[in-house]
């Protein structure tokens, strides 16, 4: 049997099945990333809740997998050369599960870069400024009278919507007909800005036809389905 017992967080989050990936996380949008990835790709995973609300990410447990503290976070007893691998950041857990697997990311390297180029568009601009808005929008900004700010991370979030519509327009997805990792990255948070947040009006996304078109095609994939509520 797997022997995860060197890692401290398997001493908080005990593996019923070492053997398959272990999954910790919550279902925000970058924690559903994987979740969805996992379901797509159908590798055996256990997936772990982290609650927020009882400071699980400052555990020195969670700390010890991964020092930013932030979800997701993955412990793979199967890793490169057998070997286990401890993975922190939901854009290099994607690209890892898309290497490991040999799905949703192009064959050729041209292909593949451009995969890449838009998981890092969403890493360093769909997920930062679109969570900015949930803040100001949704959360405790919203009390702020000066309404400067607020408006600021809306205009980047429109201009985002903006960049990926013009891309989507002629295509079935982000890289053309095939769906990939490019896709699972970024449509949870594009879900999250227009549900949760409750920012469509905010943003002005009714005049992205090509994104809502595309977001539907996304949420009504059942494995897409699944991950959306993983971990329960």
């Amino acid at each position: 049997m797997t022997d995860l017992s060197r890692f401290a967080i398997t001493r908080k989050w005990p593996a019923a099945h070492p053997e398959r990936l272990q999954l910790y996380s919550l279902p925000t949008p970058n924690g559903v990333k994987v979740s969805i990835m996992l379901e797509e790709t159908g590798l055996p995973y256990e997936p772990h809740r982290v609650a927020f609300d009882q400071n699980d990410q400052l555990s020195p447990e969670f700390l010890s997998l991964n020092p930013n503290n932030k979800i997701p976070a993955i412990l793979d007893p199967q890793g490169p050369g057998g070997k286990p691998l401890a993975l922190f950041e939901s854009g290099a857990i994607l690209w890892y599960l898309a290497e490991k697997t040999g799905r949703f990311v192009p064959a050729d390297g041209v292909g593949r870069y451009e995969a890449l180029q838009w998981l890092m568009w969403q890493m360093g601009g769909v997920g930062p400024m679109f969570g900015q808005v949930g803040f100001f929008h949704k959360f405790a900004g919203k009390d702020f009278e000066d309404k400067r700010p607020r408006d600021r991370y809306a205009a980047e979030a429109k201009r985002l919507l903006g960049v990926l519509d013009q891309r989507l327009a002629g295509r079935a997805w982000i890289l053309g007909d095939d769906y990939s990792v490019a896709d699972i990255a970024v449509f949870p948070w594009v879900r999250n800005l227009v549900g949760f947040y409750g920012a469509g009006e905010l943003v002005g996304f009714e005049q992205f036809g090509q994104v809502a078109r595309v977001l539907q095609a996304f949420v009504e994939r059942p494995a897409v389905q699944r991950g959306l509520t993983i971990p329960a």
